[in-house]
């Protein structure tokens, strides 16, 4: 029996420096020496003991799999597939926590496991399923040797990871399959819920392991430490995670994962971000599917590799100058791609690109693909030089946090870029004023603000080339039809920077009128979900810039009619900043916030000073509490629902 103990302590060892480490010490043979020993051993004594690794080749096939409750609740993550949705995600976390810290992970593409063990013994393995119950898949689980039979914590524990099967592994099995599995995520989904554990056996999947779900004994305070846990337990977890101080950090581990993933040898589909410290997350909460304080950021398929010819610079209507790589014509999802955009001179300096240097792109939704990183350098690439000067108006730039502009107002790109934002279809929607026409207007009238269009004359745009009776007539019907605009329309078509669509929706819905939105503070714009500091700090400014205003005014005189929106004179909410906070049985987060606007309240994602009544759901946190402590009256569904009766 002592031998036998001995057998399997080494045995497990060279076992978790092989599966888990990816470092063995020992040959295959000097292993497959001792395991046949051990199993002698144990056929002659009749015994095996728990953490034998006897224990892991395929049984016999099971009759069906049994469904399991999970001790905590598994959750899925809501995804962003666009830097608006994740620059959204990081303004709901700035609502609760000012000055969140994050980490980035990988996300793999697998079959998301749970396992239990009590009393430092493994005791079951269970798929996902729908959150709050899975299925049973122990024997199969059993066969994959990636994780540990006996752990050092000896409290209740369930840990979650993902089952995978490498590339390159699934590449060899396809050698000799009868049947050949298309990709690695089938593949392993197949092999784990497979009544035939032998079957599971023979694809060779294993599970990464990223999140402790449920802990009797002690806790966790960080991101960082579950990943400790993790290792210090013997699990397998993929040796990457950043800490992230800022959004542009996320950003930048974001672009390293997808740059790197081409070169590992698992399938992955994006990274996740998570807020690093619990105790926010429990402040935070869940919705009813997802957390809130993590998202998965996916990645787009279509991507090609290619050279970078030069690097230009070009300027926005904010004034802002965006790189654009001029790059060697490549095949990108049906089209040749010549054109590639990085975010700033920072974002260069970190995908370290470099004129005639490889790179890696990638088509998301823009026409334009970006460039996602330098893949190979040679002695020929060059560093690209910041500019110094607007390369339109030769004016000097200004440095702006991460980003570089130019100040002359009257540059040209600048003011065409205005009209044509001013003028698209989900703004004051003129048709027939393309960036041409905008560019002819400026070069040969000099049209520089965008009031100015609704005093044009046939005379005016005769002198533009192209432009006859029934072009000329067509554009000035389209511009006397947009002085009838809705509100928040108005809004987004001002420019005011980081205001899209859902945003100047969001403003207009809460001021109901551009001269209540005029004089908006900060702390008011700050409790719309969709508006952070930053936002904020750009619509105060945009506002209190002279020139704005009185573009307004020149807008309003020409005729320009924006909407109002009516408030509610009434309603049982009338007068009352109201709360939502946790989760509604019957209602929606939206039916419910429709229902309190409807009778004449008005919705807040923060508690504040002003708050007057707070309606918590269940698992309410952080917002509850405060709520208790400033003495705002709260209420719960119940009386909610019969307020609305």
């Amino acid at each position: 029996m002592d031998r036998m103990r001995q057998l399997i302590d080494i045995l497990n060892k060279w076992a978790y420096e092989y599966y888990v480490l990816d470092n063995p010490s020992v040959s295959d043979r000097e292993y497959d020496r001792l395991y046949d020993e051990l199993k002698t051993l144990e056929e002659r004594t009749g015994r095996v003991e728990f953490d034998s690794p006897t224990k892991r080749v395929g049984g016999e096939p099971v009759k069906g799999f049994v469904r399991h409750a999970h001790i905590s609740r598994l959750y899925s993550l809501d995804k962003s597939v666009s830097d608006e949705e994740l620059e959204a995600f990081f303004n709901r976390v700035s609502k609760t926590l000012p000055h969140p810290e994050y980490t980035v992970e990988y996300k793999f593409d697998g079959l998301t496991m749970c396992l239990t063990y009590d009393n430092g013994k493994f005791v079951r393995a269970t798929t996902r399923g729908n959150g709050v119950e899975g299925e049973d898949v122990t024997a199969q689980c059993l066969t994959v040797k990636s994780f540990p039979l006996t752990i050092k914590y000896k409290g209740l524990l369930e840990v979650q990871g993902e089952a995978v099967i490498r590339l390159s592994v699934l590449e060899e099995y396809n050698k000799t399959a009868k049947e050949q599995l298309k990709n690695a995520r089938n593949a392993v989904a197949g092999a784990i819920r497979n009544l035939d554990p032998k079957i599971t056996a023979e694809r060779k999947p294993e599970i990464l392991f990223y999140n402790v779900n449920y802990m009797g004994e002690g806790s966790l305070d960080t991101q960082e430490s579950h990943f400790a846990f993790l290792k210090e337990n013997g699990f397998k977890v993929f040796p990457f995670l950043r800490i992230c101080k800022s959004r542009e950090e996320v950003k930048a581990a974001i672009d390293e994962i997808e740059v790197g993933r081409r070169n590992i040898d698992v399938l992955t589909d994006g990274a996740v971000i998570k807020v690093n410290d619990c105790t926010a997350r429990a402040g935070m909460g869940y919705t009813d599917k997802f957390p809130r304080w993590a998202m998965a950021f996916k990645f787009e398929a279509e991507e090609a590799e290619t050279v970078v010819n030069d690097v230009i610079w070009q300027v926005g209507r904010t004034g802002k100058l965006t790189p654009l790589a001029l790059v060697k014509p490549v095949d990108l999802g049906g089209a040749t791609v010549r054109k590639a955009t990085l975010n700033n001179y920072g974002d260069i300096l970190r995908k370290d690109v470099k004129i005639g240097s490889k790179v890696l792109i990638r088509r998301s939704n823009e026409v334009i693909p970006e460039i996602l990183g330098a893949s190979e350098h040679n002695l020929a690439s060059v560093d690209v030089a910041k500019p110094t000067v607007c390369p339109y108006c030769n004016s000097a730039v200004e440095e702006v946090g991460a980003n570089i502009f130019c100040p002359n107002k009257k540059c040209r790109p600048r003011i065409v870029g205005k009209i044509v934002h001013f003028a698209q279809k989900d703004a004051m929607d003129i048709e027939g004023l393309s960036e041409k026409t905008a560019g002819q207007l400026y070069d040969t009238l000099g049209l520089t603000d965008c009031s100015a269009l609704y005093s044009l004359t046939c005379e005016d745009l005769s002198r533009l080339d192209g432009f006859k009776d029934k072009k000329i007539n067509n554009l000035l019907s389209a511009i006397e039809n947009s002085k009838k605009v809705s509100g928040e329309r108005f809004v987004f078509a001002l420019g005011i920077d980081g205001v899209g669509k859902v945003a100047a929706k969001d403003l207009y819905g809460k001021y109901g009128g551009i001269e209540a939105l005029q004089n908006a503070n900060k702390d008011d714009l700050l409790e719309l979900e969709n508006v952070g500091e930053i936002t904020a700090d750009a619509i105060v400014g945009w506002f209190a810039d002279a020139e704005n205003v009185a573009e307004i005014q020149a807008l309003l005189s020409a005729g320009v009619c924006p909407e109002k929106t009516e408030k509610p004179q009434g309603g049982v909410f009338y007068g009352q900043f109201v709360v939502l906070t946790g989760t509604l049985a019957n209602y929606k987060r939206s039916e419910a916030q429709s229902i309190i606007e409807a009778n004449g309240g008005e919705c807040q994602s923060s508690v504040t000073s002003k708050t007057t009544l707070v309606i918590a759901g269940e698992a309410a946190g952080s917002k509850l509490d405060k709520a208790k402590k400033l003495g705002i009256k709260i209420i719960d569904e119940q009386q909610f629902a019969q307020m609305i009766e």
